[in-house]
């Protein structure tokens, strides 16, 4: 997994309307750049709903948020109408974003091993360089402590 310090990698994302957009085309300003395994599950609605809550917040400390699945565009789009979300949802559907950043991982579950997405947050800075890095997220409280540090830039 990527570390602070780290400079983030050149990669390619597509948006709800499955436009390419590119994380990089964010330079100079911070952003913060999350990654959750699925949409409409449970956690990951949770996740979403506490940054949208928080979106004022965030847009008043000039920081988008970018939450990252392997979801095809068009549900990440189902996803944010049902739940009215206004943070950026990102579709890394290839998993070459997730595999860059080190979140693509074995997980196991009732001792079935599998590949996942680790939930994971980074706080990027204006040059491209992370600050900060939440690996294996818990959810609850978890975007209230990313908008702190993102404050306290």
């Amino acid at each position: 997994m990527l570390e602070q310090g780290n400079v983030i990698p050149a990669v390619t994302l597509k948006d709800a309307d499955g436009v390419d957009f590119t994380l990089e085309s964010y330079r100079g300003k911070p952003l913060v750049v999350y990654f959750y395994p699925k949409a409409d599950t449970p956690g990951c609605t949770s996740e979403a709903k506490d940054f949208t809550a928080l979106a004022d917040a965030y847009a008043a400390a000039g920081v988008p948020v970018i939450g990252i699945s392997k979801d095809k565009p068009a549900k990440l789009k189902k996803f944010a109408e049902k739940y009215g979300l206004t943070v950026i949802l990102a579709s890394d559907e290839p998993g070459d974003v997730c595999e860059a950043f080190g979140t693509w991982v074995e997980k196991s579950l009732y001792g079935r091993k599998y590949m996942g997405i680790e939930r994971a947050t980074f706080l990027i800075g204006a040059d491209g360089t992370i600050l900060r890095v939440w690996p294996k997220v818990k959810v609850k409280g978890h975007a209230q402590e990313v908008l702190a540090a993102v404050q306290a830039l």
